[in-house]
């Protein structure tokens, strides 16, 4: 398959994840200042969860232009990955629902993990369909270490969030500025792909 028709559907299902988002937002029962800074809450967790999503969107933008063929495992890591950005407004609704508390933020935080997880899983499928048909770079590799780091990150927002759930959610948003610039930090530079395809194919 072309990466094209993966991108056009990923790009559909995450345009109405974005939609339902939006969709969960209500207008408060109080008038003026006071009613808007009742549901500041969920404004900044709408926020931060938008720019999650929207990153991902980026991000997945940029993977998917390295390479125009899609296997399978390809196919269902972006399937898994998209499932996995598909919780993410039932979490925001939980999370605003039981007033942050520190249980909700570990869901939500989990919810992340698995949708960082998930992305990294076909980070990983593409990298080697970068070293089958010779295009991986050193940029790209040290991208996946960059990623691993992010995951790092997330489950440290977990353990936070069970004494601190907004100094959590402050770690999520780390990451989430990370990877507005999806190579930002990492060495960009052409490698040696015959030796990096020889350690990927060495993993597996």
């Amino acid at each position: 398959m072309k990466t094209s028709r993966l991108e056009a559907f990923s790009d559909g299902v995450i345009a109405v994840i974005i939609t339902i988002m939006v969709l969960e937002l209500h207008v408060p029962h109080q008038d003026g200042i006071a009613g808007l800074w009742s549901v500041a809450p969920r404004l900044g967790i709408y926020l931060l969860s938008f720019l999650a999503v929207g990153i991902y969107w980026i991000n997945h933008h940029e993977l998917l232009r390295r390479t125009e063929q899609a296997d399978y495992p390809m196919l269902w890591a972006n399937l898994v990955f998209l499932f996995a950005l598909s919780l993410i407004p039932y979490f925001v609704d939980y999370l605003d629902d039981k007033q942050f508390s520190s249980f909700a933020t570990v869901l939500y935080e989990i919810a992340m993990l698995f949708a960082g997880f998930a992305f990294y899983v076909l980070r990983w499928t593409i990298l080697k369909m970068q070293a089958r048909i010779g295009v991986l770079t050193v940029g790209d590799r040290n991208e996946f270490w960059k990623h691993r780091l992010s995951l790092l990150l997330y489950l440290v927002s977990i353990a936070v969030a069970y004494y601190r759930p907004w100094i959590s959610l402050a770690l999520n948003s780390v990451v989430t500025v990370v990877w507005i610039i999806p190579q930002m930090g990492v060495k960009d530079c052409n490698a040696d792909e015959a030796n990096i395809a020889a350690s990927l194919e060495g993993r597996h």
